[in-house]
């Protein structure tokens, strides 16, 4: 083991707009306005490098301003960056944030819609000797696949996060995937569209705990479930008969949040890194120290930069480490 994660994904240009709250349909605000650096990959990535791992990226960008950001901050954070460079402009997002840090997010897919299997084969070689590979779906899903099949026979862990929330996620790909990492939204959509099961996003949290282990098993038999609960915590299921040992919640801790944006990116990044740092560790720590980065994470604005430091999380909680 090396303590090197690879992480498959988008690059983005955020542009952010803090308003007191979420404009309604036709609806004007004024608000603040920023621009920066996001990408559920590139979050993740960043993540995973700050968390302590050895972190290469793979992604795609355009030919312009946007680009030349990324390779500029790969360099800065430590990133190895794998680029397909196109025509197409750079991915951007745009993300309204209110005074609660809670948001709303449009994506421009633009480059990061032109990263592809073939490319994904190209550059496989940075799959040698890494220990974990990570991916969203914002990128074209045969992409993530191919890089799927790469990682597995290679012995990599395998790390699907299934987001955006209406991505649709082939049953290949699910049955290449070790742990999956949903949040309650995309969870609820992604059992309605697997299993056929219909379940109210807003009262995951409130489940009982072997009700959700039950759910977790139809959204991945084989696999490791973990939904994200944004300030409960997380709910962790591995395959298991529903004993206590099949499943566990992690609560969050208490932080000062302003902006939620990217949350749940440094939970995956920081996850990847506490396994791939850690690899004989129980699945319990390395998922107190996610929780824990990812809380941290929110005390700041934006999304890739506001990722805090292995550092800075064992300083505000003593008792979390790798």
């Amino acid at each position: 083991m090396t303590g090197t994660v690879v992480v498959i994904g988008s690059f983005n240009v955020d542009h952010v707009w803090t308003t007191g709250t979420l404009p309604r349909p036709g609806e004007t605000l004024a608000g603040h306005y920023r621009s920066g650096p996001g990408g559920k990959g590139f979050n993740q990535a960043v993540a995973a490098s700050r968390a302590g791992a050895a972190t290469r990226f793979v992604c795609a960008l355009g030919q312009d301003a946007g680009a030349e950001l990324a390779l500029s901050l790969a360099g800065a954070e430590r990133i190895e960056m794998l680029a397909r460079r196109t025509e197409d402009a750079t991915g951007t997002a745009g993300i309204l944030v209110d005074a609660e840090g809670r948001n709303s997010i449009v994506v421009g897919a633009g480059a990061n819609a032109r990263l592809d299997a073939s490319f994904v084969h190209e550059v496989a070689g940075c799959l040698d000797g890494a220990d974990v590979l990570l991916a969203q779906l914002e990128s074209p899903v045969d992409a993530i696949q191919a890089a799927f099949e790469r990682a597995r026979s290679r012995g990599l862990a395998t790390i699907l996060n299934p987001a955006p929330a209406d991505a649709i996620v082939p049953d290949a790909l699910w049955a290449l995937t070790d742990i999956a990492t949903p949040n309650e939204t995309e969870f609820s959509r992604q059992l309605q569209r697997r299993c056929g099961l219909e379940v109210d996003a807003g009262t995951l949290a409130d489940q009982p705990d072997d009700a959700l282990h039950a759910l977790c098993r139809h959204l991945l038999p084989d696999g490791r479930v973990i939904v994200t609960l944004g300030a409960a915590g997380v709910f962790a299921s591995r395959p298991g008969d529903g004993d206590a040992a099949s499943f566990q919640r992690i609560p969050a801790p208490r932080v000062d949040a302003i902006d939620t944006t990217g949350a749940g990116d440094a939970f995956n990044g920081s996850l990847a890194a506490a396994i791939a740092l850690a690899p004989d560790a129980d699945i319990a720590t390395h998922l107190a120290y996610a929780v824990r980065f990812a809380s941290l994470s929110t005390e700041q604005r934006g999304a890739a930069l506001s990722m805090p430091t292995a550092k800075a999380v064992r300083a505000r909680f003593e008792s979390c480490g790798i």
